[in-house]
């Protein structure tokens, strides 16, 4: 597993030269939010597609 630093790192390198401060706390929010997505997927399990269709279709308007 690679640490937090190399992660970072790593992005850092992906980005262009000339993005902005913002620019890389999104990413990194975004690093972060995947992250949690997988721990919470492993710790309580997933669910299929059908089901989110079936749970989103309570909202779909039209």
């Amino acid at each position: 597993m690679s640490t937090a630093k190399s992660e970072v790192q790593s992005l850092l390198e992906k980005l262009p030269d000339d993005c902005t401060l913002e620019d890389i706390q999104y990413h990194l929010y975004v690093v972060e939010k995947v992250h949690r997505g997988i721990d919470r997927a492993e710790k309580e399990g997933e669910i299929s597609q059908q089901d989110v269709e079936k749970r989103l279709s309570k909202w779909n308007t039209e």
